[in-house]
């Protein structure tokens, strides 16, 4: 698995128990287990949930599916 699915995998994971759909930054923080400071790694590259809510905009929301914000964060990286 690359990089890419590898992140996206991590942050569906850790959204598995969230209630969607999720309509603003603060609930989706919320939804993550340890909130901002949980943390996806693959190999040297380490994103967490905070850091990759920077990545996000107004008008994400509301997020329907882990799947949507797991897609939504890889492709705002770059990754």
């Amino acid at each position: 698995m690359d990089v890419r699915e590898t992140i996206k995998s991590q942050i569906i994971g850790a959204l598995k128990n969230a209630d969607f759909p999720i309509s603003s930054p603060d609930e989706l923080l919320a939804a993550f287990p340890l909130g901002a400071d949980t943390t996806c790694q693959a190999g040297d590259l380490k994103v967490t949930a905070g850091d990759a809510g920077k990545l996000l905009k107004a008008d994400d929301f509301p997020f329907k599916t882990a799947e949507d914000v797991g897609e939504t964060i890889v492709s705002r990286a770059g990754l």
